[in-house]
């Protein structure tokens, strides 16, 4: 199932076997895509390297797969749930492009499927890996805090066991592997105290609700529903609430964003909200909706690290603006993390730069793929600091990255970490080619990122392709036979050309 020539290209180092081991301690926090590509990255190196360390992956849950693991009873507000996962959630995105290197998923696999799918596909891969003895799952990390100097330390960390006892554990290096999924981003307008109190009689209580609490498009029914955003979570519930209830509004920064997608003509798209009052929503136009029972905030989340605050590891402010301003630590203004290395290893000056690292903030991105990625790059890092420039060179690497942003219009400090304009791919390659120009990986001169991940970029036929398979009931003809990743992407490659003919008359 692995494929080899990616199997020794993950684990390769330069003369590690020779080597003496050394004891270095890690902790893991999180068993999700970007916390299982750590644990895996770990686990590859040769025994004989590795035999010195101590690893564990500390999972608050009961089991892997993060947010594609169900909840066994979902919290009401204002607790947060555990997963925003609701029911009926399928991939946006088609799963070949999801995997991890050299593990696709299983025969038969729909392209765009339900949840269970990801989150049997997590399971395989933890058990294919042997990766299940280092998890400590039900033990939630509460604090940790950098014992030492800017040179020399290792990390106290507070933690929560099975029996919520609390413990704590000193290590040398703490990967944060969280997910971007937890802490909700729930704007506030004028007068929605007042909207929300007004009732209707004969009509369910108004709400206003962020999507991390959606479950069920049923309770829906017959109403009219107001969806702020139209990204994945806020693009679902319009359309799964579009059949059955009453009229279904979204609202737009921009109404003719092409970003948004597709969205259906009995939708009907609006402005931002200005206000509220007891009659009614007042949107920046002065359009007034006087009819919307429900508003649902597909609003997105917010890069928020409880643990890491209370041990004073980071310093959460909203309106952190500047890398110049906060260099003396790191901080999250909630939509981005700095200052960071590539995304992934801290450079507050208190510790090392591989004392502290994170896996899986990049957005916009394939998962499983950049969490490898991030992971090779760290813990070659962390095993050989002299791969990374100095501090100094790192933080200015930085700036120059964040000035480019601005001069192609964007806000650093806004956009965070996604990845834009298709840039994903060549981000992940940059982090492996430094490896192999660095020697710590074999120059075999072939590209991180395979062609057939990039060439999914320009399958514009591809998801309509595949739901119009889905009403033919053809799946098992495209399926059948496609286990290896060559055959996912020739599949891929074929469905999308069917479809491009179907639709245009040409075969060109």
């Amino acid at each position: 199932m692995v494929n080899l020539r990616q199997f020794v290209f993950s684990i390769f180092t330069t003369n590690w076997t020779q080597q003496e081991p050394e004891h270095k301690s890690f902790v893991i926090v999180g068993a999700g895509s970007a916390g299982l590509a750590m644990l895996k990255t770990l686990s590859d190196f040769p025994a004989a390297r590795r035999g010195e360390w101590d690893v564990s992956l500390f999972e608050q849950r009961r089991n892997v797969g993060g947010i594609w693991l169900p909840e066994l009873e979902t919290a009401p507000p204002p607790s947060l749930p555990e997963t925003p996962l609701y029911p009926r959630l399928h991939t946006n995105t088609p799963v070949p492009t999801m995997t991890y290197p050299g593990f696709p998923f299983e025969e038969g696999t729909p392209l765009y499927p339900s949840h269970e799918y990801i989150e049997d596909y997590h399971q395989r891969y933890t058990d294919y890996h042997n990766l299940t003895s280092l998890i400590k799952f039900h033990h939630t990390v509460v604090a940790a805090s950098w014992v030492g100097s800017p040179a020399v330390g290792r990390w106290n960390i507070t933690y929560r066991d099975h029996l919520n006892n609390t413990r704590h554990k000193i290590a040398d290096h703490l990967v944060v592997a969280t997910g971007n999924n937890h802490y909700p981003h729930i704007p506030h307008w004028q007068g929605e105290d007042d909207w929300l109190a007004s009732h209707t009689i004969g009509k369910p209580r108004r709400e206003l609700l962020h999507t991390i609490w959606y479950r069920d498009p049923l309770k829906y029914a017959n109403l009219t529903v107001l969806v702020v955003g139209y990204r994945a979570s806020g693009s679902d519930v319009a359309k799964q609430a579009l059949p059955i209830a009453k009229k279904v509004y979204v609202s737009l920064r921009s109404p003719i964003d092409p970003s948004q997608g597709d969205i259906p003509e009995d939708i009907h798209v609006v402005p931002q909200i200005s206000h509220f009052s007891a009659r009614g929503i007042t949107l920046a136009d002065g359009q007034f909706l006087d009819d919307v029972d429900a508003v649902v905030l597909g609003t997105g989340y917010e890069n928020k690290f409880p643990f890491l605050d209370i041990g004073g590891t980071i310093v959460t402010d909203p309106a952190a603006h500047s890398n110049d301003t906060y260099k003396q630590g790191l901080v999250t203004n909630l939509r981005y993390v700095f200052p960071l290395h590539k995304h992934i290893l801290s450079l507050c000056p208190s510790y090392p730069p591989t004392a502290l690292a994170f896996i899986g903030l990049p957005i916009f991105t394939a998962n499983c793929i950049s969490d490898t990625a991030q992971s090779l790059y760290a813990v070659h890092a962390i095993l050989n600091p002299k791969l990374l420039p100095s501090r100094e060179d790192m933080l200015q690497e930085l700036f120059e990255y964040e000035d480019d942003l601005r001069r192609r219009g964007f806000d650093p400090y806004n956009v965070g970490h996604r990845q834009l304009n298709g840039s994903s791919n060549d981000y992940m390659d940059s982090l492996i080619d430094h490896l192999k120009q660095k020697g710590a990986l074999p120059n075999d001169g072939r590209k991180f990122i395979e062609p057939w991940r990039r060439a999914q970029l320009n399958h514009e036929y591809l998801k309509r392709g595949w739901l119009r398979v889905e009403e033919l009931g053809i799946q098992d003809r495209w399926l059948r036979g496609v286990k290896t990743e060559a055959e996912w992407a020739d599949m891929m490659e074929r469905l999308n050309a069917w479809q491009r003919k179907w639709e245009t008359g040409s075969s060109s």
